[in-house]
């Protein structure tokens, strides 16, 4: 459901100069602009992942439509885009916005943990549910995930997990670069989607283990994209809709061939998974 913006929290690192913002909805979210520097087709690509990955299953943050007005902008003056020492003003209108997974002043995130750590995340396997995902939509960016300390119950839908067991928790994030970003096409390469820690993938020990995200790709219902794309405000789009329909049909076809595409990661510099035989 969409909400607007109310309060400028703070910027964000990254190329799309994101800023984290509270929303009308009590929430927190780190949203990209329309005018955003790497380009408008970054919020597409957003909106469309979102939709993907809440198909596959994959742990992501909730995200959402934001409503920049210009009585906010007005309200905000540190709320801008940055070109060198030239100060771009944000243009009012729909951003897309990925909520934070909590209140950003008592929950702590972070972008790196230490490999003793990593091993222990709860939800590790979703490096290798998200590695389908990438590879499938051609992600150009390197795989980005937060991680933070919550009770498990209220992240993992798993049986048995006892109340008020803490843990480490694992979400992905930024897919701005699906689609190999502004440019619209898919192409290949050994080491595109992998995460550059690659501990995160010892258990890997043959295509087996990337079930069941590979059969939801091979399954993958068309009507997700369409739902995708009516949900898209027309200002993002532009006279693009063509091209963008163009993409996706491109997108459905290159399904059948997920396999393929995730055993030639294989062929990647120091094979990423060293236990496949």
């Amino acid at each position: 459901m969409p909400v607007s913006a109310i309060r400028f929290v703070r910027r964000m690192r990254g190329g799309a100069q994101a800023h984290l913002v509270e929303a009308d909805d009590g929430n927190f979210y780190i949203v990209k602009f329309q005018n955003n520097l790497q380009h408008r087709r970054i919020l597409i690509n957003e909106a469309i992942a979102s939709e993907i990955l809440a198909q596959l299953g994959i742990a992501t943050p909730p995200t959402s439509l934001v409503a920049i007005s210009s009585r906010f902008l007005a309200s905000n003056p540190d709320v801008c885009l940055r070109a060198g020492s030239r100060r771009i003003e944000v243009e009012p209108g729909w951003a897309f916005g990925s909520r934070h997974p909590g209140h950003p002043d008592r929950m702590a995130i972070y972008d790196f943990v230490p490999d003793a750590l990593l091993a222990q995340i709860a939800n590790i396997e979703q490096f290798r549910a998200v590695l389908v995902f990438d590879r499938w939509v051609a992600n150009a960016d390197g795989r980005q995930a937060i991680f933070f300390r919550a009770q498990l119950k209220d992240w993992l839908a798993r049986p048995g997990i006892p109340p008020r067991k803490l843990g480490f928790l694992a979400l992905m994030i930024d897919n701005g670069f699906v689609f190999n970003g502004p440019h619209w096409e898919l192409p290949e390469s050994a080491i595109m989607g992998l995460y550059p820690r690659r501990s995160v993938y010892d258990s890997v020990t043959s295509m087996a283990d990337f079930e069941p995200w590979l059969g939801r790709v091979l399954n993958f219902p068309e009507e997700v994209l369409d739902r995708a794309l009516r949900r898209i405000p027309p200002e993002w789009i532009g006279d693009e809709m063509s091209a963008l329909e163009r993409l996706l049909e491109t997108l459905l076809r290159r399904k059948k061939r997920i396999p393929e595409i995730i055993e030639g990661c294989r062929s990647a510099p120091a094979n990423p998974f060293p236990h496949w035989n």
